[in-house]
């Protein structure tokens, strides 16, 4: 069974950016125990819309008789800062105002994020992470986690992520940010600000998540039809769906966080970074991401020492690492079993 709590940090917390918050607070879901020799901690790191709890959103690999699953392993989720599910974001009260932050919510990086989620570690007590898993915005997390501390993470595994933030990324996110500036609504100081303009950059997200063949096989037109079509209504459907669940602030706040990815800032070239790296890494690509292609997975793989590259053929494009579960974990399996032999043959 899951376990979530709400870690508390009470003290003020210095951005990236110079800005500071004055506290901050993580929700997190533990499952399983930390064992005696407290080396079973697998670290989960959610994605760009993910909560804390990875059985939500990935129970494909993490669960009850999944391969990372709570009578093994002691499994740790965070939601990130500037999130909408139980972490401190804009909706939040700020403790000076009294009041929530809404546009006054300062920026976050990943740096930021990284930063938070240590002392959420420390907290719990964890000098070790056995397995840290991440896909897109998640791997941004742990792959600068990774470089900020090299001595913490036995093995990594990464999944449709990259080293550094492309413009092309940046420019899909600019178009989703665009969009939530468009409503009328967005200057209000209101928790609903901005959600029919998040509403359309949900819609925009998902070209980028999925593909010219995805649309071709899941929204396919009928013969002769002329309007109405399967696509129309997908569009609009996904844009509803997330305003059920989410608000344009978190939405704003976790874009921009996306576009300050880069490993190498104030570090260095970003090859030089990742050869810094002492984490067993295992990089998963999926062949029809165009949102984060495979050349990005390639390039991390190619500039970690040792690390291996896997590519999955999907149809799904960058929402292939929520979908191919058997892919992945068949890919993971073979990897740690590699792993395993290269120890013993040492």
């Amino acid at each position: 069974m899951e376990n979530q709590q709400i870690f508390r940090y009470d003290e003020p917390f210095k951005l990236e950016s110079g800005q500071w918050l004055p506290e901050f607070q993580l929700a997190y879901t533990t499952f399983g125990q930390l064992n005696a020799a407290m080396d079973n901690v697998i670290w989960v790191c959610h994605a760009f819309t993910g909560n804390a709890n990875p059985t939500d959103w990935w129970n494909g690999l993490i669960g009850e008789k999944r391969l990372y699953n709570p009578t093994e392993h002691f499994i740790v989720c965070a939601n990130i800062i500037g999130s909408h599910y139980g972490s401190t974001n804009a909706l939040s009260k700020n403790p000076i105002s009294g009041e929530p932050y809404y546009h006054d919510f300062p920026f976050i990086s990943i740096r930021d994020v990284v930063r938070s989620l240590d002392l959420l570690r420390q907290h719990l007590g964890i000098y070790k992470i056995n397995t840290i898993l991440g896909g897109s915005l998640g791997g941004q997390q742990a792959l600068e986690w990774a470089v900020l501390q090299p001595d913490l993470i036995e093995n990594m595994i990464l999944f449709s992520t990259n080293a550094i933030h492309s413009p092309w990324g940046i420019a899909f996110n600019e178009s989703q940010r665009m969009a939530i500036a468009a409503d009328p609504t967005w200057i209000e100081r209101s928790p609903k600000a901005g959600m029919n303009g998040m509403k359309v950059a949900r819609s925009i997200a998902l070209l980028s998540y999925r593909n010219y063949a995805t649309y071709n096989r899941t929204q396919s037109r009928d013969e002769g039809q002329i309007d109405f079509f399967r696509a129309n209504t997908y569009q609009n459907y996904q844009g509803e769906k997330l305003g059920k669940r989410f608000n344009a602030f978190s939405y704003w706040t976790l874009s921009k966080m996306f576009d300050s990815h880069d490993v190498g800032r104030g570090r260095g070239k970003v090859e030089e970074v990742l050869g810094t790296i002492k984490s067993k890494t295992l990089v998963i690509g999926i062949s029809s991401d165009v949102l984060f292609p495979p050349e990005e997975q390639e390039f991390i793989a190619r500039h970690i020492p040792d690390a291996k590259y896997a590519l999955i053929n999907s149809l799904y494009g960058h929402d292939g690492f929520l979908i191919e579960f058997e892919a992945m974990t068949d890919t993971i399996k073979n990897w740690s079993k590699d792993l395993i032999k290269g120890v013993l043959s040492e």
